[in-house]
């Protein structure tokens, strides 16, 4: 006789997924044959997207099966109205398919595997193993962030992007928001690449994808020591305009890492060329900034990427940058 196939299932917002979450997945994945987890919507719980939550469980574990739950029921208690209202979702939302574990760590386990029919397997309910909350982690991700996956606490810090020509204050910028919001920033590894691998003020194509890549590498380190916002000083798209510059193209793979970058940031700000030009040995004059400044305007535009150009003295470019960022959060 064919043994029954085991399905289990699980539900929550995961806003954010942590590692009390994360526990009761896999102690579920150890007694079933097929997992199934609903996420629910969140409201303004969190600034992560319902598809991007659902996205984590997706990556960490791909044998899952992810069902979203847009319009679910916010309420919670155990009334029986709020009782019956879940449990309507959840038969909807099911279509009939036979649930044979429910998996969960709050008292409705009792009602929900009543109702599916289903054993009540409770995991970690008195949070002894992993004892966190996702409102204690709401309260300062930050502080709670060791609670997290570091795909999980990447989503919870906003990348922001300096662009501009050389000369144009993107350094000096990135690092006086940094510590004015006790944060991290991230330097422009071009600049000391080129300052100790440069050849007649040239670097070969495989040193400019090198460039990129390991900024990047450089940057997801620093995200996880990040609190909010990590400030971010050039990016691929820079490197690829060198790459042009110096040789007329680029390699394929840096072409596909410029063309990412549209992406890989939640906010652009290009520098204006307002400031005096500082002559130092890896610029060209200020005929080249102003050559390179017409050069981001036109693949900013042409790549469609949003940005907002600061202007003025570092004070100024500051306050303007705050306030877009408050702006942003509100």
């Amino acid at each position: 006789m064919a043994r029954t196939l085991r399905t289990g299932l699980t539900l929550g917002k995961f806003a954010p997924l942590h590692l009390g979450h994360q526990w009761l997945i896999e102690s579920a994945l150890a007694q079933v044959d097929h997992l199934i987890v609903m996420i629910y919507a969140c409201g303004d719980l969190s600034p992560v997207s319902l598809d991007r939550r659902a996205a984590w469980i997706a990556e960490l574990y791909p044998c899952v099966e992810v069902i979203l739950a847009p319009d679910g029921p916010q309420d919670t208690g155990d009334t029986p109205e709020i009782c019956a209202r879940h449990e309507a979702y959840l038969a909807q939302r099911l279509a009939g398919r036979r649930i044979t574990h429910f998996f969960s760590s709050e008292f409705y386990g009792d009602h929900v595997s009543r109702f599916l029919g289903a054993k009540d397997c409770r995991v970690d309910e008195g949070r002894v193993r992993v004892p966190i909350s996702a409102t204690r982690i709401r309260a300062d991700y930050y502080a709670h962030r060791h609670w997290l996956h570091p795909r999980v606490y990447s989503d919870h810090v906003k990348k922001i992007l300096f662009l501009g020509a050389p000369s144009t204050g993107k350094t000096t910028l990135a690092q006086a928001l940094a510590a004015r919001l006790n944060t991290c920033w991230m330097p422009e590894y071009g600049r000391e690449y080129w300052e100790q691998h440069q050849h007649n003020r040239r670097l070969s194509p495989a040193q400019l994808l090198h460039i990129a890549q390991t900024h990047q590498a450089r940057e997801e380190v620093l995200v996880q020591q990040s609190r909010n916002f990590l400030f971010v000083d050039t990016s691929a798209l820079t490197t690829w305009l060198f790459a042009r510059d110096y040789h007329g193209a680029a390699l394929p793979a840096l072409s596909q890492l410029a063309a990412d970058s549209a992406r890989r940031y939640d906010r652009v700000f290009l520098c204006a060329s307002d400031i005096p030009f500082a002559d130092t040995p890896d610029r060209s004059g200020t005929v080249q900034r102003e050559r390179f400044q017409r050069a981001y305007l036109h693949e900013l535009e042409a790549r469609g990427m949003a940005y907002s150009i600061v202007r003025g003295a570092l004070d100024a470019r500051c306050a303007q940058i705050e306030k877009a960022l408050k702006c942003q959060d509100t």
